[in-house]
């Protein structure tokens, strides 16, 4: 935030000052809930509140028990190979999809461009429970409800409308005026597409593949209604923990995936610069 500047009135540093309180209270009321449970996650108790130990900073309070029961104990290993099986094939299903749908859609004679936008970006909009109860019915007549591929194209669905409008926000300054060029040289489709549209492209691709990654790695609505017990993935397993057996591992799972979708979101910050200095919207 530009800081103020030395004529500034006594209302507008009231304002800028107050705003900078309102920004701090909004920023702690979405972080708050997630940063607790990282200390709750190293409880020594099998407790879901911070003990007297912990409260004390007594090393005696803390433990890395809860993350070696998620290591050590066979269902959430299952789970865990479930989602990491599952999530990276959905994601390239999806990226490749949804790339070639977003290349389509940017050429101006393609007809109906809008009513395909809205159809393809669709699962994004209509409530889960809703596309999870089409999905179930869908796949039950077709006779993959249950199964890994079920799971794996359901959650393609769900994937595609955030690899679309990433890759369509990186198509709108793009210079087709290149392509033309490279056909006119002789360059077919193919080897235009991935010599002169996929190297300007690929940071809205590879952000679109990590939306498609974190939506397949946390789903549970969908995969509770078309997948089954073999297809368990870890955000279903800690849901089902939650209401069955309430244990401080979930917490330690939890902490993983904070650390995994904040690794994530710093590699999307970092290509979105990236994109923007290639595009010549930011001084490189």
């Amino acid at each position: 935030m530009s800081k103020l500047p030395p004529y500034a009135t006594t209302g507008q540093r009231i304002w800028h000052y107050s705003f900078l309180v309102i920004c701090g209270l909004i920023f702690f009321f979405l972080i708050f809930p997630i940063i607790v449970i990282v200390p709750l996650s190293f409880n020594a108790q099998p407790y879901f509140t911070f003990t007297p130990e912990m409260l004390a900073l007594d090393p005696a309070g803390f433990s890395t028990e809860h993350y070696q029961k998620f290591f050590n104990d066979a269902d959430w290993q299952r789970a865990l190979w479930n989602s990491i099986s599952i999530a990276p094939m959905a994601t390239f299903l999806a990226v490749s999809l949804g790339t070639l749908a977003a290349v389509g859609l940017s050429q101006s004679h393609v007809p109906f461009r809008g009513t395909i936008m809205a159809l393809l970006i669709s699962p994004m909009i209509v409530p889960l429970i809703i596309s999870a109860t089409g999905m179930y019915f869908f796949y039950s007549q077709i006779g993959i409800q249950g199964t890994y591929w079920g799971v794996v194209l359901a959650h393609t669905v769900l994937g595609i409308p955030f690899v679309i409008i990433t890759v369509t926000a990186t198509l709108v300054g793009f210079d087709h005026s290149l392509t033309r060029a490279a056909a006119n040289m002789g360059a077919g489709p193919v080897r235009t597409f991935f010599k002169i549209q996929m190297p300007l492209i690929l940071p809205g691709v590879i952000s679109g593949g990590l939306f498609a990654f974190i939506t397949s790695f946390d789903e549970v609505v969908v995969t509770k209604f078309v997948g089954s017990a073999s297809q368990t993935t870890l955000p279903w397993r800690m849901f089902t923990g939650l209401r069955e057996q309430i244990s401080p591992t979930i917490l330690a799972v939890a902490t993983i995936l904070v650390g995994i979708s904040i690794a994530l979101l710093t590699v999307l910050e970092l290509l979105r610069r990236r994109s923007e200095r290639l595009r010549g919207i930011t001084p490189s």
